[in-house]
């Protein structure tokens, strides 16, 4: 898997995730916690994540992350790559 960040401004480096299953605990370990933290704090308190809807990132214990960490998440429609800005890069 890899993971990137992008805003109006500006953008993350691309993060390889290493082979194996992405799990909701590993996304918090691998991408949230260092990544996307790191990034909110650099954005500041108007940030607003938004991901996919895959099923690692639904769990209970990413949405306890987020809001643990203050982080607000984007309401997103499912299976709508072609909405995600992301894509189009």
């Amino acid at each position: 898997m890899v993971w990137a960040g992008i805003m109006i401004n500006g953008r993350t480096r691309l993060h390889v995730v290493a082979n194996g299953t992405m799990t909701g605990q590993r996304y918090i370990d691998e991408v949230l916690l260092p990544r996307v933290r790191l990034f909110r704090g650099a954005v500041g308190d108007k940030f607003v994540f938004m991901d996919d809807n895959a099923t690692c990132y639904r769990t209970l214990s990413v949405h306890d992350s987020l809001d643990s960490e203050g982080i607000q998440r984007l309401v997103w429609p499912v299976s709508s790559p072609d909405l995600n800005p992301i894509e189009n890069l």
